[in-house]
């Protein structure tokens, strides 16, 4: 992270905005600001954290239009108790600013994250009860145009970049890359499950289901409690919040459930908690996986897509949880009915 870049965040998180004027930092004098602390820094967002209160840089090639209209939404008092509002930058109703170069900043509460140490722990049925009440909420009442939600077309870009991570490294495939088994065959196994979704997931055509009001990268990454320690959990990160399938939100918790990295007894309080909460996006009772099933495919090739060009790229094998989804993607193509070891019985 440049700098710059880290200083603008810096100065953003420590701002107290009046209102209606520019946000500015505190008076030195009169108010300690706490040192600031990255706690994520890629890509396509970088966020730092100032006290009680964060910064983050969003994706410098994100549609702006696009992540103001998603910041009203967050502020918007029908999604109260399920997103964390963001905090003006300027005045009250200014929720977004920009560095010289173009890069879009905000400014959010600081809320505690759920916590690796125990998995069993994970607040998988607060997700879920999260995710029901967001999609339940009707687009047409909120700030728009809404837009969509781009979880089709990650997954299209995922793809991509595989693509030109093999044809980075060009010429004679290294060892690692070549023999059977290696990263030239994972890479091969995605491609083909790729081939087997409708163009749809592949985002080449909208979704036959558009309506529904999502989040559109759900993993426990994206929820914290606010306040901090003890509130409630609520969801963050609005970057791909958007309308679309409900049944994406739900994919990857079902994507790994059926490829073993997600323990059935979570899975199973996972879809409970959404179907008593009243989630639209599957079926209310019996066998979800039809609701399920391609938006978890698509799910599965997207993360081997990109686990495979990360492993190309820094030259090394496939770790474990790499593997599985890739072992998935090749399950799909040998027998297309079949995405987990014995079937997703998801019920």
């Amino acid at each position: 992270m440049a700098a710059s870049l880290l200083d603008s965040l810096a100065a953003l998180s420590a701002t107290t905005p009046r209102r209606g004027a520019p946000a500015t930092a505190p008076d030195p004098a009169t108010a300690p600001t706490p040192a600031p602390e990255v706690l994520a820094d890629r890509p396509d967002g970088t966020v730092v954290r100032s006290g009680r209160t964060v910064a983050k840089a969003h994706a410098p090639d994100g549609d702006p239009h696009d992540l103001a209209t998603r910041l009203r939404i967050a502020a918007h008092p029908l999604l109260h108790g399920i997103l964390l509002p963001p905090l003006p930058v300027t005045a009250p109703d200014g929720l977004l600013t920009f560095t010289e170069d173009g890069r879009a900043l905000t400014r959010w509460p600081y809320g505690s994250p759920v916590s690796p140490d125990d998995p069993g722990a994970a607040p998988w049925e607060d997700a879920a009860r999260l995710l029901a009440r967001l999609h339940t909420v009707d687009p047409r009442q909120l700030p728009g145009p809404v837009p969509p939600m781009p979880g089709p077309a990650k997954a299209a870009r995922a793809l991509a970049r595989l693509r030109t991570a093999l044809a980075a490294a060009g010429g004679p495939l290294p060892a690692l890359l070549s023999g059977p088994g290696a990263l030239s065959a994972a890479a091969a196994a995605v491609e083909r499950a790729w081939a087997l979704l409708p163009p749809w997931a592949q985002g080449a055509d909208p979704p036959p289901r558009a309506g529904t009001l999502c989040h559109g990268d759900l993993h426990l990454g994206q929820l914290v409690r606010h306040p901090a320690a003890d509130g409630p959990w609520l969801l963050i990160d609005i970057d791909d919040l958007g309308t679309g399938d409900g049944a994406w939100d739900l994919a990857r918790p079902a994507a790994w459930f059926a490829t073993g990295l997600l323990a059935p007894d979570l899975w199973t309080r996972f879809l409970a908690a959404y179907r008593a909460a009243g989630g639209p996006a599957v079926r209310p009772s019996g066998d979800p996986w039809p609701d399920l099933e391609i938006p978890a495919r698509a799910l599965t090739v997207q993360t081997a897509a990109l686990a495979v060009a990360k492993a190309i790229t820094a030259s090394r094998p496939l770790d474990e949880s790499e593997a599985a989804v890739v072992a998935a993607c090749a399950r799909m193509t040998s027998l297309p009915d079949r995405l987990a070891p014995f079937g997703p019985d998801v019920r």
